[in-house]
């Protein structure tokens, strides 16, 4: 994936811009914007998104899905209680 990079500083000072916010940040960058007001460089960036997996804790383990679990396990998952924040359970109120 190629960059985006508009404004109004040389490829060199542009290039030089990117790898040090790639290295800083150590993730890829999507488009830069420079904006080189005299000594002073307004810089506007985005990067690449980052992929990940969800990792949650389940009767004890760190996982990011339960496909590998044997019936056993799969089965005592399915049997806890889960717990909501949601509205469905509002008490009434005691007026």
């Amino acid at each position: 994936m190629s960059i985006v990079i508009t404004g109004n500083a040389d490829p060199k000072e542009a290039q030089a811009y990117v790898e040090y916010l790639e290295e800083k940040y150590n993730r890829k960058l999507n488009k830069l914007d420079i904006n080189i007001d005299g000594e002073y460089a307004d810089l506007s960036y985005e990067f690449s998104h980052v992929p990940f997996e969800r990792i949650r804790r389940i009767t004890g383990y760190l996982v990011g899905t339960m496909d590998h679990w044997n019936d056993a396990k799969t089965a005592e998952e399915a049997d806890r209680v889960k717990h909501s924040l949601g509205d469905e359970g509002k008490m009434e109120s005691l007026s």
